[in-house]
Protein backbone atom coordinates (compact mmCIF):
# COMPACT_ATOMS: atom_id res chain seq x y z
CA UNK A 1 0.00 0.00 0.00
CA UNK A 2 1.37 3.41 -0.97
CA UNK A 3 0.55 6.58 0.91
CA UNK A 4 1.23 9.19 -1.75
CA UNK A 5 -0.42 12.52 -1.03
CA UNK A 6 2.08 14.17 -3.37
CA UNK A 7 0.41 12.32 -6.28
CA UNK A 8 -2.91 14.03 -5.65
CA UNK A 9 -3.77 16.50 -8.39
CA UNK A 10 -5.30 19.97 -8.14
CA UNK A 11 -9.10 20.04 -8.22
CA UNK A 12 -10.50 19.29 -11.68
CA UNK A 13 -7.24 18.10 -13.28
CA UNK A 14 -6.99 14.40 -12.34
CA UNK A 15 -7.46 11.66 -14.92
CA UNK A 16 -10.34 9.30 -14.12
CA UNK A 17 -9.20 5.85 -12.99
CA UNK A 18 -11.55 3.12 -11.80
CA UNK A 19 -11.47 1.91 -8.21
CA UNK A 20 -10.18 -1.64 -7.85
CA UNK A 21 -10.87 -2.20 -4.14
CA UNK A 22 -11.74 -0.29 -0.99
CA UNK A 23 -11.64 -1.28 2.67
CA UNK A 24 -12.00 0.41 6.04
CA UNK A 25 -9.00 0.17 8.36
CA UNK A 26 -10.34 0.60 11.90
CA UNK A 27 -6.90 0.92 13.53
CA UNK A 28 -6.03 3.79 11.18
CA UNK A 29 -9.59 5.20 11.09
CA UNK A 30 -9.13 5.57 7.34
CA UNK A 31 -10.17 4.03 4.02
CA UNK A 32 -7.63 2.21 1.88
CA UNK A 33 -8.63 2.89 -1.74
CA UNK A 34 -6.83 0.97 -4.50
CA UNK A 35 -7.05 2.05 -8.13
CA UNK A 36 -6.57 0.09 -11.36
CA UNK A 37 -3.38 1.98 -12.22
CA UNK A 38 -1.70 0.56 -9.11
CA UNK A 39 -1.91 3.58 -6.84
CA UNK A 40 -3.37 3.27 -3.38
CA UNK A 41 -4.49 6.15 -1.16
CA UNK A 42 -5.28 6.22 2.53
CA UNK A 43 -8.24 8.62 2.89
CA UNK A 44 -8.92 9.78 6.48
CA UNK A 45 -12.34 8.93 7.84
CA UNK A 46 -12.67 12.45 9.25
CA UNK A 47 -12.62 13.98 5.76
CA UNK A 48 -15.35 11.58 4.55
CA UNK A 49 -17.46 12.41 7.63
CA UNK A 50 -17.03 16.14 7.11
CA UNK A 51 -17.83 16.07 3.39
CA UNK A 52 -21.01 14.00 3.88
CA UNK A 53 -22.10 15.60 7.18
CA UNK A 54 -22.08 12.32 9.08
CA UNK A 55 -22.70 12.31 12.82
CA UNK A 56 -19.50 11.93 14.91
CA UNK A 57 -21.17 9.19 16.98
CA UNK A 58 -21.88 6.99 13.93
CA UNK A 59 -19.77 3.86 13.45
CA UNK A 60 -18.92 2.24 10.12
CA UNK A 61 -21.13 -0.79 9.50
CA UNK A 62 -19.95 -1.72 6.00
CA UNK A 63 -18.20 -0.34 2.93
CA UNK A 64 -19.79 -1.06 -0.43
CA UNK A 65 -17.95 -0.30 -3.69
CA UNK A 66 -19.97 0.86 -6.69
CA UNK A 67 -19.93 -2.43 -8.60
CA UNK A 68 -21.45 -1.16 -11.84
CA UNK A 69 -19.15 1.74 -12.75
CA UNK A 70 -16.39 1.44 -10.12
CA UNK A 71 -16.14 5.22 -9.84
CA UNK A 72 -16.83 5.48 -6.11
CA UNK A 73 -17.97 3.71 -2.97
CA UNK A 74 -20.60 3.96 -0.25
CA UNK A 75 -20.03 3.88 3.50
CA UNK A 76 -23.01 2.65 5.53
CA UNK A 77 -23.20 3.60 9.21
CA UNK A 78 -25.01 1.95 12.12
CA UNK A 79 -27.40 4.92 12.54
CA UNK A 80 -28.74 4.60 8.97
CA UNK A 81 -26.66 7.37 7.37
CA UNK A 82 -24.78 6.70 4.13
CA UNK A 83 -21.74 8.53 2.79
CA UNK A 84 -21.00 8.58 -0.93
CA UNK A 85 -17.34 8.96 -1.93
CA UNK A 86 -16.24 9.43 -5.55
CA UNK A 87 -12.88 8.64 -7.12
CA UNK A 88 -12.10 12.34 -7.49
CA UNK A 89 -12.57 12.94 -3.75
CA UNK A 90 -9.68 10.55 -3.13
CA UNK A 91 -7.37 11.51 -6.04
CA UNK A 92 -7.76 15.30 -6.04
CA UNK A 93 -7.17 18.11 -3.58
CA UNK A 94 -10.37 19.87 -2.49
CA UNK A 95 -11.30 23.07 -4.32
CA UNK A 96 -10.17 26.32 -2.81
CA UNK A 97 -12.95 28.22 -1.13
CA UNK A 98 -13.44 31.77 -2.31
CA UNK A 99 -14.70 34.39 0.07
CA UNK A 100 -16.88 36.52 -2.22
CA UNK A 101 -17.11 39.48 0.17
CA UNK A 102 -13.32 39.73 0.40
CA UNK A 103 -12.88 39.24 -3.37
CA UNK A 104 -15.48 41.92 -4.08
CA UNK A 105 -13.58 44.40 -1.90
CA UNK A 106 -10.39 43.81 -3.91
CA UNK A 107 -12.08 44.19 -7.29
CA UNK A 108 -11.59 47.54 -9.00
CA UNK A 109 -14.63 49.79 -9.01
CA UNK A 110 -13.83 51.49 -12.36
CA UNK A 111 -13.22 49.64 -15.58
CA UNK A 112 -9.93 50.67 -17.16
CA UNK A 113 -10.12 52.43 -20.49
CA UNK A 114 -7.87 51.77 -23.46
CA UNK A 115 -4.83 54.02 -23.70
CA UNK A 116 -5.13 56.99 -26.06
CA UNK A 117 -2.68 55.53 -28.57
CA UNK A 118 -5.08 52.60 -29.24
CA UNK A 119 -8.16 54.72 -29.86
CA UNK A 120 -9.00 55.10 -33.53
CA UNK A 121 -10.32 58.35 -34.84
CA UNK A 122 -12.76 58.72 -37.66
CA UNK A 123 -11.84 60.68 -40.73
CA UNK A 124 -14.04 63.62 -41.56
Amino acid sequence: MKLLDNLKKPFGTARMVRIKAVRYLAWEDAFDVEFEDGLSFLEPHSSVRKANRISPKAHVERVEPDEECRIGFFVHYDNGQTAEVSWSFVREFPPRERNTSRDAAKAPQVVAEAPVKYITRRKK
